[in-house]
């Protein structure tokens, strides 16, 4: 028997991370969303795909809950997403109530589940998660320093003229404006960036990838979808194929960066019980001032919720 993967939520995000999953054809896959037809159709329309690419999926649509029982890993990406002038922080009443529900129907329906969270704000959202399922840390975690550190590898390689899969890069933090790309350890073949870019160049870089949603959102007036999406299903790949990858997510801290009490982005070594490991990395004096600001950031979030 395969094991069951859902994601809540059937909009671009997450019927990306649906069509990606299905392809790899390693789980079954559910695809809910409220509103009827949606999920159906789009898991309809993947499962014809397979067709034509040569992969044999087993993709389920529905808006009933109980065809989530037994997941072993659910990813959320319900919610509103942001619109132009919109600040992640708007979404926080909404999307608390959205995601406080979907937590809600989880644990009732798959309580020895893994939760992924992508609904933003992501790291106020992680909280919600947590507070609501009553789950420890490590099976409660987000999605997002993936996303902020391919934007970050895609501008090294631009900025470089090298290949993307070259760009070794990492970024810390919230998932908003004051994010921490790490430039001392960004490299590209091995070479620091420093040695590559001049500080003039990096700091376009780096305040690129901090305003990277707020670009594609003010490009296409929603949020991104094709890069979050294939991040959530690398999160799932690294836990159910038991990879046990490095990867930068949104996990909850309690004393590691100095922080504690505070969902953050940092690398986490992710396999099949979830977070198996937080990694803690030597940074600068300046990017450790950096990342408690982001701290800070996100504490005022995370203290407008009522969950």
């Amino acid at each position: 028997m395969r094991r069951k993967v859902t994601i809540v939520g059937a909009g671009a995000t997450g019927a990306t991370a649906a069509h990606i999953l299905a392809a790899r054809d390693y789980a079954d896959v559910i695809l809910t969303d409220i509103k009827e037809g949606l999920p159906q159709g789009k898991a309809l329309d993947i499962a014809q795909m397979g067709a034509v690419l040569g992969y044999e999926p087993n993709i389920t649509g529905s808006t009933d809950y109980e065809e989530m029982a037994g997941s072993t890993r659910v990813v959320v990406t319900a919610g509103l997403t942001r619109s132009p002038g919109m600040s992640r922080d708007d979404l926080v009443s909404t999307n608390e109530k959205i995601v406080k529900e979907v937590t809600e129907q989880v644990v009732a329906r798959s309580p020895d589940a893994i939760l992924i969270v992508v609904s933003n704000p992501l790291d106020a959202m992680c909280h919600v998660a947590k507070n609501v399922s009553g789950w420890r840390k490590e099976r409660v975690f987000g999605m997002a320093g993936i996303l902020d550190t391919a934007r970050f590898s895609t501008f090294i390689a631009w900025e470089t003229g090298s290949s993307v899969k070259d760009v070794q890069a990492l970024v810390l933090g919230g998932h908003g404006d004051q994010m921490v790309p790490v430039v001392s350890a960004a490299t590209v073949g091995g070479v620091p960036l420093r040695k590559l870019a001049a500080e003039e160049a990096i700091a376009r870089m780096v305040e690129r990838t901090a305003k990277g949603g707020g670009e594609l959102v003010n490009l296409m007036g929603t949020s991104a979808w094709y890069a979050p999406g294939a991040a959530a299903a690398q999160m799932v790949d690294s836990i159910m194929l038991d990879e046990r990858r490095v990867l930068p997510c949104t996990a909850y801290l309690e004393g590691e960066y100095e922080i504690d009490g505070l969902y953050m982005g940092v690398p986490v070594k992710l396999g099949p019980a979830g977070i198996e490991e937080i990694v803690e990395l030597d940074l600068s004096d300046e990017e450790r001032q950096a990342l408690q600001a982001s701290a800070g950031a996100v504490r005022e979030v995370v203290g407008v919720l009522t969950t």
